[in-house]
């Protein structure tokens, strides 16, 4: 998972190996930034994880550990000096329920969907809702809905996140997305929970979903969601 810290800047900010700038939402999206994890832990630098990690642990400790430190080695294999540099500096625990203020911008960290890396969703400046996987008019992942109990979780803070009064959506997967993007995705977890439950094999599933949604995309993925869902 990786979270870039975000500023509203009062007369734009450069920052070396930096993300995007989205103009409409004055929003500027660094990549160096703050961490989350168990909780979110303010740091210098991105991290990047899809592994899961006991509710308990923590991240700096996580960081380290073969897990991380085994992927870590090999994001390193593949892209080389392209990944931004580890942290090295001290970190510190943001608490889930708080609202800290950095650069004048508020952020509020919010518990993430049930289902997910035990993380932070993060609603930044009224404006921006981070989550870890950005909304989007496709279907989902197999790494994102796992299992049926993540249907209903992830609808939850779909509709979490929407009802926040955001306009930007962002993850540490994807872009940016606008509320059109959140609405779409309810009704499309929501139509895939009665696919789900009206058919008993992964290939009716499959059928159901590429009539319920012709021309997708992500269609291909289809076949790695099925087999999470009828394990």
């Amino acid at each position: 998972m990786h979270l870039a810290i975000f500023y509203i800047p009062p007369a734009g900010i450069y920052v070396p190996r930096a993300g995007m700038y989205v103009p409409w939402a004055g929003i500027y999206i660094p990549r160096r930034g703050i961490y989350n994890g168990t909780n979110c832990i303010q740091e210098t630098s991105l991290l990047k994880t899809h592994s899961e990690c006991p509710q308990s642990a923590k991240m700096p400790q996580f960081t380290k550990g073969e897990i991380y430190g085994g992927m870590m080695k090999g994001f390193a294999q593949a892209f080389g000096d392209a990944l931004t540099d580890m942290p090295t500096g001290k970190a510190s625990e943001v608490a889930f329920g708080t609202t800290q203020t950095w650069a004048g911008v508020p952020f509020e960290f919010r518990h993430g969907a049930t289902s997910d890396f035990p993380g932070a969703s993060i609603l930044i400046g009224g404006k921006a809702y981070y989550t870890h996987w950005t909304p989007a008019k496709a279907h989902v992942s197999h790494l994102q809905v796992s299992s049926p109990a993540a249907i209903d979780a992830e609808i939850a803070e779909a509709e979490k996140s929407l009802a926040s009064g955001a306009e930007l959506f962002i993850g540490g997967h994807g872009g940016a997305a606008k509320r059109d993007a959140v609405k779409f995705k309810i009704a499309y977890l929501k139509k895939m929970k009665e696919v789900l439950g009206n058919n008993q094999t992964a290939q009716a599933f499959m059928d159901d979903m590429k009539k319920a949604f012709p021309g997708l995309p992500g269609e291909a993925g289809l076949e790695e969601l099925s087999k999470a869902l009828y394990k």
